[in-house]
């Protein structure tokens, strides 16, 4: 059901965005996994730039579907499914599968935003395809989707510091008290990315902020 122009007052009245209407077009899928015992974990630095998003936009990611903590936004002119999926890290498949299947969302609308232990905190880099490169949320997003074509945002957490260090301690561990101004600001340009690319300008937000 369609907005009234009073309904789209009240909410702008309210200092919220106007809910969208009709069908979602894209998604936007930060990983991570639920619980407080993983809140402001590294592997959870893509629920961190979901919530960035919804800050901005003055989004309550709260609605339970498509086992996943959802919202729907207008997000650079476009209808948009934001989601944290509940599944655990290792099933985010279940999660973004399900929803791109209902909306009938092909993986090149289909935006994941992630950890990624190669590039240091305070660095992102988009990639519009790709393996799952041993992160086993976009390993299973691969297997139950059948594709690697889907946008994502790899968003720096830093290398283990030796190689006898546990990597599953390390990504579950917090950030360094040091590297907060650097996230903030990482976290920022990640959505600067995200509103380019709902409107096609992948390249742009590339040449832009992939570092």
């Amino acid at each position: 059901m369609e907005m009234s122009v009073f309904d789209i007052f009240k909410q702008l009245e309210s200092g919220r965005t106007p809910e969208p209407s009709g069908a979602a077009e894209y998604i936007i899928c930060g990983l991570g996994n639920p619980g407080t015992q993983y809140e402001n974990t590294r592997h959870n630095i893509g629920f961190m730039t979901v919530d960035t998003l919804c800050e901005k936009y003055k989004l309550s990611c709260k609605k339970v579907r498509f086992k996943s903590l959802t919202c729907d936004a207008v997000i650079g002119g476009r209808r948009c499914l934001v989601m944290k999926p509940t599944t655990f890290m290792n099933n985010s498949g279940e999660a973004v599968t399900e929803a791109m299947s209902f909306y009938k969302i092909p993986p090149e609308r289909t935006f994941i935003v992630f950890d990624d232990i190669s590039l240091e905190p305070g660095r992102l880099r988009i990639r519009r395809k790709g393996s799952d490169g041993g992160h086993n949320g976009i390993k299973s997003i691969i297997y139950l989707s059948g594709s690697d074509a889907f946008p994502r945002i790899k968003m720096g957490v830093g290398a283990k510091p030796h190689p006898d260090y546990k990597l599953a301690d390390w990504v579950l561990g917090h950030f360094k008290k040091e590297d907060g101004e650097k996230l903030e600001h990482c976290f920022q340009n990640a959505v600067a990315c995200l509103e380019l690319m709902v409107q096609g300008k992948t390249d742009e937000a590339m040449n832009k902020y992939n570092s």
